[in-house]
């Protein structure tokens, strides 16, 4: 598992993507901002579900702090918040705990609030949106390490993330073996490229045909 998380660390989002494209997997997400950092982040998924309050009996615990608590160093925790209520899943204090439990980040399919404190704490959110609504009393948290959807993507428990500034990048854990042998490819050709640039080959011959195919099986 380490060795995986390693070789996906020196990857960017744009290399995993042309890797499911070249494979003809899906994964790729867009629409994510990364709010509090400049690191890429990468990691094992841990999931978290929401769900509407619908009156609800008040939770013995909060949102989200269950998946902190289960986490491992350097895991992401991704969250769905798809019920259409403009409410945080993610705030400060749940950013200072996955922080002190050494919690690669997370990645939120709605929106997050506290983004100062998560930037004071140097502690990677990205999310689609932000907002000042609280959780409490509009979404709960329905189910921990469950099967989500994330964008148009279906992400499971013990898959595989990488995000930056581009997007965010899926790779099922039955696919992460072939996806990173097809995005180390990618990435030596692309460096052949710069390479060939720099050298004073003209960019029209650079990015020709053999670029445009090169993502053909």
């Amino acid at each position: 598992m380490s060795d995986v998380v390693s070789r996906l660390s020196v990857l960017d989002a744009c290399a995993v993507s042309d890797a499911l494209d070249r494979l003809g997997l899906p994964g790729a997400v867009s629409g994510f901002v990364r709010w509090t950092t400049t690191r890429r982040i990468c990691g094992r998924v841990l999931t978290v579900k929401m769900g509407k309050d619908e009156g609800r009996a008040p939770a013995a615990r909060h949102l989200g702090t269950t998946a902190i608590e289960a986490a491992q160093p350097g895991d992401v925790i991704v969250m769905e918040q798809r019920t259409g209520i403009d409410a945080a899943c993610w705030g400060g204090n749940l950013s200072l705990g996955a922080k002190l439990r050494q919690i690669a980040g997370v990645i939120v399919d709605g929106p997050a609030r506290d983004i100062d404190e998560a930037r004071e704490y140097d502690f990677p959110v990205f999310a689609r949106s932000t907002t000042t609504r609280t959780a409490r009393g509009r979404i709960v948290e329905a189910a921990t390490n469950v099967a989500i959807t994330v964008g148009d993507v279906t992400v499971s428990p013990g898959d595989f993330v990488v995000a930056d500034a581009s997007g965010v990048v899926f790779v099922a854990q039955s696919d992460i073996a072939r996806v990173l042998d097809a995005a180390d490819a990618v990435v030596a050709r692309e460096q052949a490229m710069v390479a060939a640039l720099r050298a004073g080959t003209p960019i029209s011959q650079v990015m020709g045909t053999s670029y445009e195919t090169m993502l053909k099986k």
